[in-house]
C-alpha cells in the first residue's frame, strides 16, 4: 500500500462504518461468505489506518493522559509483555512457526476493556448479567428463589435442615465465539500500546456483533441433523426469543417462543404482560420496577416511537412514555416485527478466556 495513512474526518469515518457494517450485517443473513470477507477486509483496513494515523500524530506524545484521552491504555506488565512476544514473533523470519506454539494466553484485563468499550455502543450487553469466568469450566448456580435458603431454630439445635434449594451445573466448555484480527507489519512499529488499542477496536467489534446476535436468536447446542450439511452441529448460547421448556431438534436446536399480537401501550393491554415476569419460572414473585423492551431499529421508529410519543402543552416532544417503567433498546437482531419484553438482569452470559489460548498466521 503506497504512502502513508491519513486522518478523515471524523463524522466521514462514522459514516463509512456504518455503512460496512450494514454489508457485513446482510452478508451474514445472506449467509453469502464472499460478501462477509470482503466487508470485513474492507471494515479492518479502514480502522487499521485510523489506528495508525492517530498514532503517527501522536508518536511524541510522553504524558499518559493525552494517550488515554485517544483511548490510549496505560497497559500492565502482564499486558505489555503478551504483546511484545506478540511483535516479536510476528516480526521473526517464519511467523508462521513463531506462532504454531505460541502459548501465551490474551490477558484476561484485556477482555474485561474490551467488555467496557462495545457496552457503551451496544446497550444490551450492559444490561445482561455478564459473569467473568476465566477459566473455570463449570458454573454452579440455584433454580429456586433464595428467601428459601435459611431457617429459623432453637440456638443449639443441630442443623437437621438441609438447603432445599434446586442446584444446577452450567457446563462453561460447550461454545466459545471466535473472531480475526488481521494485522499489518507496519502496525508492528508502533508498539505494545497501540497495538492493544487496534485488538480491541477489532474484537470489540467482531466479539459485540456475535454476542448480540447470539443473546437474541441463539438456537442452543445440538447435535447435526440427518444431512449435516444442510444442518450441521450447533454451537450457540440460548437466546432469549427461544423457549427453554421445548424440546432440542437435531440441526435447529431450540424453537423459538410463541410471538403474541400486541395491538397497543394502553395499560390493560401493557400490565397482563408485566404481570407475567413478576411471577418467576419456580412459581414464586419478585419485585419488577422497570422491564427491557428490545425492537429492532425499523420497528422502533415506525411502531414503537410513535405510539409512545407525546406532545407536551409547550409544545416540545416527549418518547418512549409507557403505562410502566420501560427501557427500550434498539438492536439490528431482533427480527423485524418482534419485539422481546423481558428483565435482562435474568439473563446470564459468561465470559471467560478459556484454559489456553491460540494464535494462527495467514500471510
Amino acid at each position: 500500500r503506497g504512502g502513508g495513512p491519513t486522518l478523515k474526518n471524523a463524522d466521514l469515518l462514522k459514516a463509512q462504518k456504518a455503512e460496512i457494517v450494514t454489508r457485513i450485517n446482510q452478508a451474514m443473513q445472506d449467509n453469502d461468505q464472499e460478501a462477509f470477507g470482503s466487508a470485513f477486509t474492507e471494515y479492518t483496513d479502514m480502522l487499521q489506518e485510523a489506528v495508525m494515523a492517530e498514532a503517527k500524530g501522536l508518536v511524541q506524545a510522553a504524558d499518559n493522559q493525552v494517550l488515554i484521552g485517544r483511548g490510549v491504555r496505560a497497559l500492565t506488565s502482564a499486558e505489555t509483555k503478551y504483546y511484545q512476544q506478540i511483535i516479536a514473533a510476528m516480526r521473526s523470519s517464519s511467523p508462521k512457526q513463531a506462532l504454531t506454539g505460541f502459548d501465551a494466553v490474551l490477558p484476561e484485563t484485556v477482555i474485561d476493556a474490551i467488555f467496557e468499550d462495545i457496552t457503551e455502543e451496544h446497550p444490551l450487553l450492559s444490561l445482561i448479567d455478564f459473569q467473568n469466568a476465566s477459566a473455570l469450566i463449570k458454573y454452579l448456580y440455584s433454580t429456586m428463589d433464595g428467601r428459601h435458603l435459611a431457617f429459623w431454630g432453637a440456638l443449639c439445635d443441630d442443623i437437621v435442615k438441609r438447603l432445599n434449594a434446586e442446584f444446577k451445573l452450567l457446563n462453561l466448555e460447550q461454545t466459545k465465539l471466535s473472531a480475526f484480527v488481521p494485522v499489518c507489519k507496519a502496525m508492528l512499529d508502533l508498539g505494545p500500546a497501540w497495538l492493544d488499542r487496534y485488538v480491541r477496536v477489532i474484537l470489540g467489534e467482531a466479539i459485540a456483533n456475535g454476542l448480540e446476535d447470539g443473546i437474541i436468536n441463539g438456537r442452543g447446542i445440538a447435535e447435526a441433523g440427518a444431512n449435516a450439511v444442510t444442518h450441521p452441529a450447533i454451537w450457540e448460547p440460548i437466546g432469549m426469543i427461544r423457549d427453554t421448556t421445548g424440546a432440542v431438534t437435531a440441526g435447529e436446536g431450540l424453537p423459538a417462543k410463541t410471538p403474541e399480537p400486541i395491538p397497543d401501550f394502553e395499560p390493560e393491554t401493557y400490565f397482563p404482560l408485566i404481570k407475567r415476569l413478576v411471577e418467576s419460572p419456580n412459581g414464586l414473585t419478585r419485585r419488577v420496577t422497570e422491564v427491557v423492551m428490545i425492537v429492532s431499529p425499523t420497528d422502533y421508529m415506525s411502531v414503537v416511537a410513535p405510539a409512545t410519543c407525546y406532545r407536551k402543552p409547550d409544545g416540545s416532544y416527549i418518547t418512549d412514555i409507557f403505562p410502566f417503567p420501560t427501557r427500550v433498546v434498539q438492536s439490528a437482531y431482533v427480527p423485524t416485527g418482534k419485539a422481546i419484553l423481558g428483565l435482562p438482569k435474568r439473563y446470564l452470559m459468561v465470559m471467560g478466556t478459556g484454559k489456553s489460548g491460540e494464535i494462527e498466521y495467514s500471510a
